[in-house]
């Protein structure tokens, strides 16, 4: 998965940008007591342990 894709897909899922310095964002949403962390890089691929940890803590669900 793409960092593009990751964000779109948190996106969709009622979370938006609370923060932003450089090319790190933190994501949250109304009734979601933590921040994420996202270190974007466009179109570079996300780590395969980090996608899966972004998911986790966010409970969104990847196909």
């Amino acid at each position: 998965m793409k960092f593009s894709e990751l964000v779109r897909l948190l996106e969709e899922h009622g979370f938006k940008i609370y923060k932003e310095k450089g090319s790190i964002r933190y994501y949250g949403k109304m009734g979601f007591d933590k921040l994420i962390r996202v270190d974007y890089h466009g179109a570079k691929e996300v780590p395969k342990g980090t996608c899966e940890a972004i998911l986790k803590v966010s409970g969104v669900k990847y196909k």
